[in-house]
């Protein structure tokens, strides 16, 4: 199971963008049906996964400005539904729409 933490704020992307630790961005729209299908295939997927770890969670409509900066900061143009894998200022792997595939995440969580 996925253990989403919702990201809501600057701070938490700050803190993000000076970790040197291996996160997952699941940037999601709540009115997109191709942004519900991505996140439901990969809370069904990652239950077959033996790791523990977290992915945070952007909802799109209400936190836009953080969906820009998140673009910015890693050089990435912005995508709905879209899956980020950063370490601090490095983005490790990025896709959207029907790229997004928990095997590939995975080989980076």
């Amino acid at each position: 199971m996925i253990n989403w933490i919702e990201l809501n704020t600057e701070e938490q992307l700050q803190a993000l963008y000076q970790s040197d630790k291996v996160s997952a961005i699941f940037k999601h729209s709540t009115t997109c049906g191709i942004s519900n299908m991505a996140k439901r295939s990969l809370e069904r997927m990652s239950n077959t996964a033996d790791q523990d770890y977290s992915i945070y969670l952007l909802d799109l409509l209400r936190y836009r400005a953080l969906s820009n900066e998140i673009a910015q900061r890693w050089n990435i143009e912005h995508q709905s539904p879209q899956i980020l894998i950063v370490e601090g200022k490095n983005s490790l792997y990025n896709a959207s729409h029907g790229d997004i595939q928990f095997d590939e995440i995975e080989k980076y969580l």
